[in-house]
């Protein structure tokens, strides 16, 4: 009983350092193929430095119309200078396949790293973002979820 007790404890302990991080400023970019791509602000990579990739998913509200992740053992620098494209272009790497994005809706991305030296660099990373007749805009007017 004092066992579990204690590790129940120790559980409890560890939630505030996972919930106190901050969520970091994703950035949308247009492709040279007109489609939406993804990566960390500069002002974030000024900040923290460049975060280990894991996983990236796309979504309307609760919808997710996109998601990769990298196996465990695999991973990459997500800078500021290199964007990750829409629907993704490694079929190696697990991922679902892409919907199509319509102009006029809400879009979210969130950018999921790995988990940092330091405690203050966010593990995931967000932007708002909608299409209007292939340009993109981003926040939508919208505040985040």
């Amino acid at each position: 009983m004092k066992r579990t007790l204690t590790l129940c404890l120790a559980g409890l302990l560890l939630l505030p350092a996972q919930a106190g991080r901050r969520v970091g400023e994703a950035q949308v970019r247009m492709d040279a193929n007109g489609l939406p791509c993804f990566t960390i602000s500069e002002r974030e990579e000024e900040r923290g430095g460049t975060p280990d990739f894991h996983a990236i998913r796309v979504s309307a509200g609760e919808r997710i119309l996109w998601q990769m992740a990298m196996p465990r053992e695999r991973t990459f620098p997500v800078s500021f200078s290199m964007c990750i494209p829409y629907g993704g272009r490694v079929p190696a790497l697990p991922q679902t396949p892409a919907a199509t994005l319509e102009g006029a809706v809400a879009y979210t991305v969130h950018i999921e790293t790995r988990p940092g030296k330091s405690a203050a660099t966010p593990t995931c990373y967000r932007a708002r973002f909608c299409l209007a007749k292939s340009r993109l805009l981003p926040g939508c007017g919208a505040r985040p979820n």
